[in-house]
């Protein structure tokens, strides 16, 4: 086992306190979004057996089948199938969308052929894999996930009383379900130069007006937005989507076509290894449009809340349709718990001191430290009354 040394990308809409207070480290007034845990070559973990400091993929590629078990490099390939982050967001994080594998595989292998650098800011596809997600909050989390109905956007729309959305309520109302939702999503993000900039403005003071009579409900989520982005024709696009709050335990699965985005709080994210991301809003970065036409899933409904069930020796698993990554949550009490060493894992520690046992070693981490567990075959022994340990793993077929 292995404690691992993990990078914090300090992106703008990050909190400058969250990630410091899980640390134990004291704030130094910069954001700090993400705390990535894995072997992505983007920001790979450190691991130290002894002779310094080694990134993790480094460390998997050398020999993958002692690192993953031979079972996972069968299933999944070579490295390490999946990606753990601590999200701490303190503005929204850009509407986005993800491809599924094919469509990911085509994508990277156009622009390849194209000669797109892979790190030029206009790429789409930064590798050829899906990313589906998973976020499980540890603060009260809110989002936009999944398309409402064209009638409840178009309620929605209608009850700001902006006459510049007129259209878009016609169009909604008028249309069937798919052509409705991908009409008004294009036109939405079609609302740019001078013109497009006073209507979305209009929806901004729109929401900001309407949301002190509702402060907990869906339009203080938009007017939130609005005061980060009052110019973005993501703020249009948003009143498609379905606003979401996450109590702390609860969790949202992300599948790929689902456009969403992250508006605030704190939580454990899992995902496929990739980095794939279609954006529609909020965000300086490259917006694509009839690409993200492409991969985005045209369908409405609510988002599905996870609560997680209950398995064996307290262990809480968050149910997903996929095998790259399996979340589970173990919090300690007097009892051990015990995890089996078929599959490589990562554990994080997000609250009291745990220690680790496994083949006659020990390791302790103390709240916001992480450790990866090779696919050895030893089982590791979980101890410390009162600590929560996030695991990290892979389902084997």
């Amino acid at each position: 086992m292995d404690r691992l040394d993990n990078t914090v990308r300090d992106y703008a809409w990050g909190s400058a306190t969250a990630i410091p207070e899980l640390l134990g480290r004291p704030a130094d007034g910069t954001p700090q979004a993400e705390l990535w845990m894995g072997a992505h070559p983007g920001a790979p973990s450190l691991v130290d057996r002894g002779d310094g400091p080694v990134p993790l993929d480094r460390v998997i590629a050398a020999d993958p089948a002692a690192e993953l078990g031979a079972a996972a490099v069968a299933q999944f390939g070579p490295a390490l199938p999946f990606l753990v982050k601590v999200l701490a967001a303190a503005t929204p994080l850009s509407l986005q969308a993800h491809p599924t594998r094919e469509q990911a595989r085509a994508g990277y292998a156009d622009e390849e052929t194209r000669g797109v650098p892979v790190d030029a800011p206009h790429r789409n596809y930064k590798d050829d894999n899906h990313k589906p997600e998973l976020i499980c909050a540890l603060s009260e989390f809110e989002g936009l996930c999944g398309f409402r109905t064209p009638a409840a956007a178009a309620d929605l729309m209608a009850s700001l009383e902006v006459p510049q959305l007129d259209p878009l309520i016609e169009l909604l109302r008028t249309k069937p379900e798919p052509e409705a939702l991908a009409g008004a999503l294009a036109e939405a993000l079609r609302l740019t130069g001078e013109h497009g900039r006073e209507t979305v403005e209009a929806v901004a003071r729109a929401v900001t007006a309407a949301a002190p009579s509702d402060p907990t409900g869906a339009l203080a989520g938009y007017a939130f937005a609005a005061a980060e982005y009052p110019g973005d024709p993501g703020l249009v696009a948003a009143l498609l989507f379905n606003h979401v709050r996450l109590q702390p335990g609860e969790a949202l699965y992300l599948g790929a076509g689902l456009p969403h985005a992250y508006l605030r709080g704190t939580g454990v994210e899992i995902m496929a290894n990739s980095d794939n991301v279609l954006r529609c809003g909020f965000t300086p970065k490259h917006v694509d449009v009839p690409e993200l036409v492409k991969v985005v899933e045209f369908r409405s409904g609510r988002p599905e809340i996870l609560r997680p069930e209950a398995g064996p020796d307290g262990e809480r698993l968050y149910p997903v349709p996929i095998d790259e990554f399996r979340l589970s949550r173990y919090d300690l009490a007097d009892r051990p718990a015990v995890l089996p060493g078929d599959a490589p894992q990562i554990l994080l520690c997000t609250a009291g001191t745990v220690e680790l046992a496994a083949a006659g070693q020990t390791l302790t981490l103390a709240r916001g430290q992480s450790a990866f567990l090779p696919a050895d075959g030893a089982e590791t022994v979980l101890t410390g009354s009162g600590a929560t340990v996030f695991r990290s793993t892979v389902t084997l077929s």
